[in-house]
């Protein structure tokens, strides 16, 4: 049984942050950022810098600029973050394919040099990586903060795990959806609905995404 959302007044903007190694580019941030500008909503996507610690710290500092009754909402890694907002701030989130163990998950990428696409930044990822993920991973979630998105094809993270953290929590899963969760278009009136906000569906579709200006 899912739980009762709590009644919160509508969100006066939207945090979205992307996943490991990704960007503002993304087509998930630019189509949030669309669906935003549609409903004259608030929105920022910042690009989050790849160590953990200032990632999150950049993320609680742009919460501010987003009025008194953010939502927050977050892809892969962006969803671990976002789950450590809503937590400490008693926020609604929405979280897409979540990192619900990310100290394990990033273990086996010790020493390995990525480069951002985004942004050409080359880094590693060192032990004060896995430091940082668990100092910031909360003890427990309260699942009725949540909307979740889950692909049961995700290659990358098993959606099982992230079933099990957020059991309770509003909940749709995507047969057959990837890592990428590219379908986010057609389950945007979800997500701006956990803020409180009507978007009619099919407003926003991937055709939509060279208006992005951002």
């Amino acid at each position: 049984m899912l739980s009762a959302p709590k009644r919160r007044p509508s969100a006066s903007g939207v945090l979205y942050l992307h996943g490991f190694n990704s960007g503002v580019g993304s087509p998930k941030a630019a189509l949030v950022r669309l669906a935003c500008k549609a409903l004259g909503l608030r929105c920022d996507t910042p690009q989050l810098p790849h160590r953990p610690a200032a990632a999150y710290r950049l993320a609680e500092a742009r919460l501010g600029e987003l009025g008194p009754n953010p939502l927050v909402a977050g892809s892969s890694m962006g969803g671990f973050l976002a789950t450590c907002l809503a937590e400490r701030h008693d926020l609604p989130a929405v979280v897409i394919n979540p990192a619900v163990r990310p100290v394990r998950l990033v273990t086996g990428w010790v020493d390995e040099v990525f480069v951002n696409a985004h942004t050409g930044e080359r880094f590693a990822i060192g032990s004060s990586h896995l430091e940082e993920l668990a100092s910031l991973t909360p003890l427990s979630v309260s699942p009725e903060r949540y909307l979740l998105l889950l692909g049961t094809a995700d290659e990358s993270l098993d959606p099982a795990d992230a079933f099990d953290l957020y059991r309770g929590a509003r909940s749709i899963l995507h047969p057959g959806g990837d890592h990428a969760f590219g379908m986010l278009a057609e389950y945007l009136p979800a997500i701006l609905a956990h803020g409180g906000h009507r978007l009619e569906p099919g407003r926003i579709s991937d055709q939509d995404l060279d208006m992005d200006d951002a």
